[in-house]
């Protein structure tokens, strides 16, 4: 599950999309978001771009944990099942993924 408004994820678009540089422990984190955001389109508006970049964040940590091994074990035993969502923080709402 993601959040709305994730400052990771907007330091992930700085540095993808506008260069910025981070602290290195921020770095490490970035690490793990940075290949959600390849395919986005950096001319969104701001808020546009950073609710797509949490989705795909979501979407890439899913794929991520489906092709782990323990992952794929579990998928193939039929004990676990992923589903992706995004937490909306002003309304408290879970909006789940296709």
């Amino acid at each position: 599950m993601g959040h709305e408004g994730c400052g990771a994820v907007q330091a992930a678009i700085a540095s993808k999309f506008h260069g910025a540089q981070q602290a290195s422990r921020i770095e490490m984190l970035l690490e793990n978001i940075l290949p959600a955001l390849d395919g986005l389109d950096a001319t969104l508006l701001p808020e546009a771009l950073l609710g797509a970049a949490v989705e795909a964040s979501v979407r890439w940590t899913m794929r991520a944990l489906l092709e782990s091994p323990e992952g794929k074990a579990r998928a193939a035993e039929g004990v676990m099942k992923l589903v992706g969502a995004v937490y909306e923080l002003a309304t408290g709402r879970v909006r789940f993924l296709e």
